[in-house]
């Protein structure tokens, strides 16, 4: 789906696109044989002078027929869904980093634990807008929100959040391509809605060390 989505740059985002691309593909074939259908049947049955309408009761086969398979294929995307779904809402692999992330009216704020390895205490790191993954490395997330609601939304990620207040959700992800990437609000919360945007930056374990260690000195003083 490169010409539609951008590049999926997570684990299970290749996982989502192809789900994406069977629905669209049925759909779509469903779509054209309906409509040619419809198109068919105004063609050869139009008016014309002399011809009378007749009744017909139709045909019990293919009712069955028409109802059977729509079911089937709605009953094995619900199955292929469910998969997908388990696979990222379910119980997340063991993380190597946890991650705060609070959406603010128009920011968003991200708190890595310090080297006591908790949160809410004084050797928090905490940046603005800036997120920094370490790549092939799981991340679990936890996301929350100060104010009103908002939606943590990473194209590249294929990951799409809402950050309630009074809430901690728990996002998981696998960075598989080193880069930087944008953070948007899918939500629309208030009028400096438009310039809630930050970055992920996702670069080698040993660069996010570096990273968390010079920025964890440099908050120290």
């Amino acid at each position: 789906m490169r010409w539609w989505f951008p590049e999926a740059v997570s684990t299970y985002g290749l996982q989502i696109d192809q789900l994406f691309s069977v629905i669209l593909w049925i759909t779509g074939v469903i779509f054209f044989l309906v409509e040619g259908a419809l198109l068919w049947f105004l063609i050869r049955y139009r008016h014309r002078p002399g011809r009378t309408a007749t009744y017909t009761h139709g045909s019990t086969a293919v009712e069955i027929i028409w109802t059977v398979i729509p079911a089937a294929i709605v009953v094995w995307l619900a199955f292929a869904s469910q998969r997908v779904w388990s696979h990222i809402q379910g119980p997340p692999p063991p993380h190597q980093v946890e991650v705060e992330v609070q959406g603010e009216q128009f920011a968003w704020n991200i708190r890595y634990p310090g080297p006591d390895g908790r949160f809410g205490t004084a050797d928090d790191v905490e940046t603005i807008n800036q997120l920094h993954l370490p790549v092939n490395q799981v991340v679990l997330v936890r996301l929350t929100s100060k104010d009103v609601i908002h939606s943590f939304f990473l194209p590249e990620f294929r990951i799409k959040r809402d950050a309630v207040p009074g809430f901690t959700g728990r996002i998981w992800l696998q960075a598989t391509k080193t880069g930087q990437f944008e953070i948007v609000c899918a939500e629309l919360c208030g009028l400096g809605h438009y310039r809630m945007r930050g970055f992920v930056t996702v670069e080698s374990p040993e660069a996010f060390q570096q990273w968390l260690a010079a920025t964890t000195a440099e908050q120290a003083g």
